[in-house]
């Protein structure tokens, strides 16, 4: 994060000078008073200035729209990116892919989707110095593989109970395992286990 540190006769001067220095708005800063200052003997004698360090807070949204855009400039796709919702906790946000070559964008089952919200996720954290949330999703693909999941655990919750046996799945990753488990956590009647996952775990 781009900083800097200002004095001036008080905290307030010296933050305002920092800003326009900056050239960024109050919300968009972080500031820590180094020193409150002093107005010496009288106000006159053994005076000393205010000092701050005011710090430029990246926006983590933009960070991770320029990003992913940078991503997809190197490569021979057209991609567009675009903010489909922000948190008002600032702490998630939700960006769409749309692309004549959506296929390759999501990749087999997902696996390019996935991979790009976990890096674009820590490219936004190591730049705000914190934990931010990335979805990524390409024209609804995400809903579509949702409801993929949940006629496929319905199917294979059926045959588990007309054969009596287990049915075991092929690896997953954690969140659409989690989707099977919450689509037949309310049937008493299965013994659905997800390869290499205990079936309780989240």
């Amino acid at each position: 994060m781009e900083s800097i540190k200002q004095e001036a006769r008080t905290v307030e001067e010296a933050v305002d000078l920092a800003l326009k220095k900056l050239n960024i708005s109050r919300d968009q800063a972080e500031i820590t008073v180094l020193d409150e200052g002093s107005k010496g003997l009288f106000g006159l004698i053994g005076n000393k200035n205010a000092r701050v360090e005011v710090k430029h807070r990246p926006d983590p949204v933009k960070v991770g729209h320029e990003f992913l855009e940078k991503v997809f400039s190197s490569t021979t796709l057209s991609v567009e990116v675009e903010v489909v919702e922000k948190e008002t906790n600032d702490e998630q946000v939700l960006y769409n892919l749309r692309s004549p070559d959506l296929g390759i964008v999501i990749g087999h089952r997902g696996e390019t989707l996935d991979a790009l919200q976990y890096i674009t996720s820590l490219v936004i954290s190591r730049q705000i110095d914190g934990y931010f949330r990335v979805l990524l999703d390409a024209e609804g693909y995400r809903e579509r593989r949702k409801q993929t999941l949940i006629r496929l655990a319905k199917k294979l919750a059926r045959k588990a109970v007309n054969k009596g046996r287990k049915v075991v799945l092929e690896p997953m990753p954690p969140h659409e395992r989690r989707i099977i488990h919450i689509a037949l956590k309310d049937d008493p009647r299965l013994n659905l286990i997800v390869k290499g996952m205990n079936p309780s775990a989240r």
